[in-house]
């Protein structure tokens, strides 16, 4: 490693006394987390997020993310820690910035890298001599070196010389109370040695454990790798349970029956599709990658399409339990329980339960509605809905079939399977309710 020059001794020195100021741009489901993080630490921390809505509650004390519990904001708040702004001059008071700014993709499923470019813009016009870099936000290898390098250097400064430069992909598992930001290791890569020692002492504030690497390739590969794998795993259960569903055999048992192997098997489980943010696009940011250099991802795509299908498979599924009942499709009663992506979170992004929705709508269901506890509001085809404030006896008797999407563990699927007509459960919810009086359709069991 070379010598450090004066720029990252001051960095340094700031770090190893919890002298210095850090930025975090963008305040969604992983840089708010991690702002909160670095506050608590005792570090000043500015939040630069563009939605006045979000910096007015920020500036009230007040979270909006179920992860991150109100109290801890207003503790940072109070003691100003944590400043949550939009005047991005402010950067040029920080020593270290983050970005946490999403990553979409396209119509066409390519890369969408608008907002991080958007973000190094920002920095670009007040970053100083001195300053630590990280991107956070979830991409494919080159994003860092090739994309928001030389937007940064546009400030007249070199990344590795003047300015340090890294990336460390976010690791955010909304609803996990066991692995938060503060203790599931991440990874870190910069563009120097230097920059990944500077970078890896910073991180190491807020987060207990920092793996090192030797580029920010390999940490953006890595990061697209983690998911990917969730991806092809899910992708795989989920044709199972469509096979089961023709041969008559249970998944849902079968999976269990292979877990029973204590070594060489890692359980996955069938669903309505996938959602949240990253599972669902990375495979397409590393497909969009390999066209670069003529190599084409074909288990990779074909995992992902396989997912995506899934929300048209239960509308089959729902579709042809209608056609059990002495009712038109224009006049049933259609319940869908819970529509946030994943149990027991307040995260929308790409919900499965959405897509099915609107797909209802196209075909004509006209009395659909939903409930979910941490989801108060949705849009389907340009309607606003509203979630039901509770569920009873009186309500589930209203509706013809009920389809539970995503599986709350604070819904009472005993209540549920009680007095209801039929249920359609994607995600094996009912499992323990006995001798339940609805009619049980379950993705997967092979009936």
């Amino acid at each position: 490693m070379s010598t450090p020059s004066a720029h990252a001794k001051r960095l340094l020195h700031k770090v190893r006394r919890r002298k210095l100021t850090v930025g975090v741009l963008g305040l969604g489901y992983v840089g708010l987390p991690l702002a909160v993080e670095y506050a608590r630490a005792g570090v000043r921390v500015f939040g630069f997020e563009l939605d006045p809505e979000k910096v007015a509650l920020l500036q009230q004390g007040k979270s909006y993310i179920k992860d991150v519990p109100t109290e801890q904001v207003q503790a940072v708040v109070a003691q100003q820690r944590l400043i949550a702004t939009s005047d991005f001059r402010h950067c040029a008071e920080c020593d270290a910035l983050f970005i946490c700014v999403p990553t979409p993709v396209t119509a066409n499923k390519d890369p969408d890298l608008s907002f991080v470019l958007g973000a190094g813009e920002a920095i670009a016009q007040h970053l100083r001599a001195g300053q630590l870099v990280v991107l956070k936000s979830t991409t494919f290898p080159g994003t860092t070196e090739e994309y928001l390098r030389p937007v940064l250097e546009r400030s007249g400064l070199t990344a590795g010389r003047d300015f340090f430069l890294a990336f460390s992909p976010e690791r955010v598992d909304p609803g996990n109370r066991r692995w938060t930001t503060a203790n599931t290791p991440i990874l870190v890569g910069g563009l120097t040695p230097l920059c990944t020692q500077l970078a890896t002492e910073v991180l190491r504030i807020a987060i207990e454990q920092v793996i090192p690497v030797s580029s920010p390739r390999v940490a953006e590969l890595a990061k697209l790798l983690e998911n990917i794998f969730r991806s092809v795993n899910i992708a795989l259960v989920n044709e199972l349970a469509q096979l089961c569903d023709r041969i008559g055999i249970n998944v849902w048992e079968v999976v269990e029956a292979a877990a029973t192997k204590p070594f060489g098997f890692m359980p996955f489980y069938p669903g309505p599709g996938i959602g949240g943010h990253c599972i669902l696009v990375d495979p397409y940011y590393l497909a969009w990658l390999a066209r670069r250099y003529d190599f084409v991802t074909n288990f990779v795509t074909l995992a992902a399409e396989v997912n995506e299908a899934m929300p048209f498979y239960v509308r089959d599924m729902i579709e042809r339990e209608i056609a059990r009942l002495p009712i038109a499709l224009e006049r049933v009663r259609i319940l869908i329980l819970g529509v946030a992506f994943k149990r027991d979170v307040d995260d929308l992004r790409h919900s499965p339960a959405l897509k099915i929705m609107e797909l209802l709508r196209r075909d004509g269901v006209r009395h659909l509605s939903y409930y979910d506890p941490y989801i108060p509001r949705v849009t389907v085809g340009g309607e606003e809905l509203h979630s039901l404030p509770e569920l009873s006896p009186r309500r589930l008797a209203r509706y013809d079939i009920v389809v539970i999407t995503t599986d709350h563990t604070c819904v009472d699927y005993e209540l549920v399977c009680r007095h209801s007509r039929v249920v359609i459960d994607t995600r094996n919810a009912c499992r323990a309710v006995a001798n339940p009086r609805a009619r049980v359709v379950l993705l997967g069991d092979g009936r």
